[in-house]
C-alpha cells in the first residue's frame, strides 16, 4: 500500500506529465490564442488547426485536418469526443484502390476548411464534417452530425443536424450584432490612435 507521500509524488508526476503533453499539443498548432484548454489526450492530425482566444476542448476530441484548415474562433467551448474532419476520400478513380489514393490525388471538394465563427457551444460525441461554418453564438447538441452550415444563434441537433431553435429573437440577433460591430469598430479605432502617439 502506498504512503499519502508516494501517492503525493506520483500525482504531482502525472500532472506534471499531463502538462508537458498540452505543451506539445500546443506546439502542433498552426495558430493558438490566449485562454487555450486543450487536454493531454486531444489528438490532432495535420497541422491546420487553428484555436482562438478563451477556446476549452473537452477530453478526447479528434480533428483531423490534411489540407484543409480547423478554425476555431474566440469563446468557444467543447463536450468530450468532439470530431472534426476537414478532409475527404476520393472513391471515384477507377483502378485504383481507395487505400492506395493520396493527398496529391484529391480534388478540391475532397477537402474543404472547418470554421466555427466564436462563441459556440459543441456538445459532447458531435461529428463535424468538411466545408461546414458554425455561425456566431450556434450551439450544437450532444450527439449531432453536423454537415451543412450552421445559422448564427441557432441550436442545432439530431442525425443530420436540423435548427431545433434560435437562442434569441430575430429583434435580438439584430441588436446582438449591432453591439458586435460597434465593439469592433471601437477596436479598430483604440488600433489607429495608438498608431497616433
Amino acid at each position: 500500500m502506498k504512503t499519502t507521500k508516494q501517492r503525493g509524488l506520483l500525482n504531482a508526476v502525472y500532472r506534471l506529465w499531463k502538462r508537458q503533453q498540452t505543451k506539445q499539443l500546443k506546439n502542433m498548432l498552426e495558430f493558438c490564442g490566449t485562454d487555450v484548454s486543450v487536454p493531454y489526450n486531444v489528438k490532432i492530425y495535420g497541422s491546420h488547426l487553428q484555436l482562438g482566444n478563451h477556446v476549452h476542448l473537452g477530453e478526447e476530441c479528434i480533428f483531423m485536418c490534411a489540407k484543409a484548415p480547423i478554425v476555431i474562433g474566440d469563446h468557444v467551448m467543447t463536450g468530450p469526443r468532439v470530431t472534426m474532419i476537414s478532409g475527404d476520400h476520393r472513391i471515384d478513380v477507377v483502378g485504383k484502390y481507395m487505400t492506395d489514393i493520396k493527398n496529391e490525388d484529391k480534388l478540391p471538394e475532397n477537402d474543404q476548411p472547418i470554421i466555427l465563427k466564436g462563441d459556440n457551444w459543441i456538445g459532447a460525441n458531435v461529428t463535424i464534417l468538411k466545408g461546414v461554418t458554425v455561425g456566431e453564438g450556434a450551439v450544437i447538441a450532444a450527439g449531432a452530425l453536423v454537415c451543412e452550415e450552421v445559422p448564427a444563434y441557432s441550436i442545432v441537433g439530431g442525425v443530420p443536424a436540423k435548427v431545433i431553435k434560435t437562442r434569441f429573437t430575430e429583434e435580438d440577433i439584430k441588436r446582438i450584432i449591432r453591439i458586435l460591430v460597434f465593439a469592433m469598430e471601437l477596436v479598430m479605432i483604440r488600433k489607429e490612435m495608438k498608431l497616433l502617439y
